[in-house]
């Protein structure tokens, strides 16, 4: 039989989803996978009906349907101050998962080398060696997951193609200072390198903390790709629908990418999701306040269970310290939280370079009900601290 490709074997399958297929069989309370529990807003669940009534059932254009590119230009012009062309500046994706993988294709060559920041979301080290792409890895060091200046100065001395930049970061919940981006932008102007970013959580940030449009940066567009979807914004994550903003220059080569991989998102959904598009800015106003209330809701059952815990800047994650509870490694914690406490978090390890086994990312996108039960639940940790 004939072996299948060697650049399998450096990444496994997701540990995310891994652990939620666990959770669904011992019928936990699933904290790992972070999708809500609750409905979208009900403009979008009003659109969906009609959508499915319209002439939207056939393959819509290639890289995005145009209305929907027109809405999706204006709803990030509003909020970056860029003036997107929906004809020029957009590729519509299946999710932001399939935006990253085309933002790889599209800028590294087989053999270039791609800056990774560890922790990072598990996708991203799998995007580049997928790509035939090699990561370098720099630390986000505990507590508040800075990187360390003259380590990413090494890093891109070694003539990387591009650097991923999640913002808000997942697994961290960091969310990187107007400062921090400058930084990069500058080596990687010193070293001809694109920025790809993944900004998914740009509208779940807490105060006093602010999102930074990395391409709205001075002298960024052009070497930018920046990635994105509707999923966390609109509590849509099973509607797959995401997109790829860049230079024209880029774009015309991501399309390439796009059409091959996946032909194009699904067209009823890119109609509906038109509504969720137009809302007005106190949507995303509400949005944070709302997140904001889960999180502090969550966060308190972690203060009554005394373990150490990193407060997100932004996201809907937490990493919680589990040092303590006398585990041989997270992952073995990971499957004993599942099993006898009901309540399922990802081992932290996933999403690191470095030999870090003590973290369990737990996620808040929950009803304020099932933060409390799974709050509840993990009190009874008191036991083992």
């Amino acid at each position: 039989m004939p072996a299948t490709a060697t650049r399998l074997s450096a990444f496994t399958e997701s540990v995310i989803r891994g652990t939620t297929r666990l959770a669904t069989r011992h019928g936990a309370i699933n904290l790992a996978q972070g999708f809500p529990d609750f409905d979208p807003p009900e403009e979008l669940l009003a659109a969906l009906e009609r959508a499915t009534r319209g002439p939207h059932h056939q393959y819509a254009v290639t890289w995005g349907a145009p209305r929907f590119r027109e809405a999706l230009a204006r709803k990030i012009s509003r909020f970056s101050g860029l003036a997107i062309d929906p004809d020029q500046h957009l590729v519509v994706t299946c999710g932001s998962t399939e935006a990253m993988m085309v933002a790889m294709m599209t800028a590294c060559n087989p053999g270039d080398k791609v800056i990774v920041f560890s922790p990072f979301y598990e996708n991203y080290a799998a995007d580049a060696i997928l790509s035939g792409a090699e990561p370098i890895y720099v630390a986000l060091r505990p507590p508040d997951f800075a990187f360390d200046r003259e380590e990413l100065a090494k890093a891109f001395a070694q003539k990387p193609k591009a650097i991923v930049v999640c913002n808000p970061s997942n697994p961290t919940g960091k969310v990187f200072t107007r400062e921090e981006l400058l930084y990069i932008l500058q080596l990687a102007e010193e070293h001809d390198a694109f920025i790809i970013t993944d900004e998914p959580y740009e509208h779940i940030v807490f105060e006093p903390h602010q999102h930074v449009h990395v391409a709205a940066l001075p002298g960024a567009f052009e070497r930018t790709i920046t990635c994105n979807s509707l999923s966390k914004t609109y509590s849509i994550t099973g509607w797959r629908l995401g997109y790829v903003q860049a230079a024209p220059r880029v774009i015309a080569e991501a399309r390439k990418v796009h059409d091959f991989l996946t032909v194009g998102a699904a067209a009823p959904l890119q109609e509906a999701a038109v509504a969720g598009l137009e809302l007005p800015d106190s949507y995303y106003l509400g949005l944070r306040d709302h997140y904001a209330a889960k999180k502090e809701v969550f966060l308190g059952y972690l203060r009554q269970l005394g373990l150490p815990f990193t407060e997100p800047q932004g996201t809907y994650f937490v990493m919680m310290d589990i040092s303590s509870l006398g585990f041989a490694s997270d992952a073995e914690a990971s499957e004993w939280l599942i099993r006898e406490i009901g309540v399922a978090g990802v081992a932290g390890s996933s999403f690191f370079r470095e030999p870090v086994n003590h973290l369990i990312r737990f996620h808040f996108a929950k009803s304020e009900a099932t933060l409390r039960a799974a709050g509840e639940k993990l009190l009874r940790l008191r036991e083992r601290v």
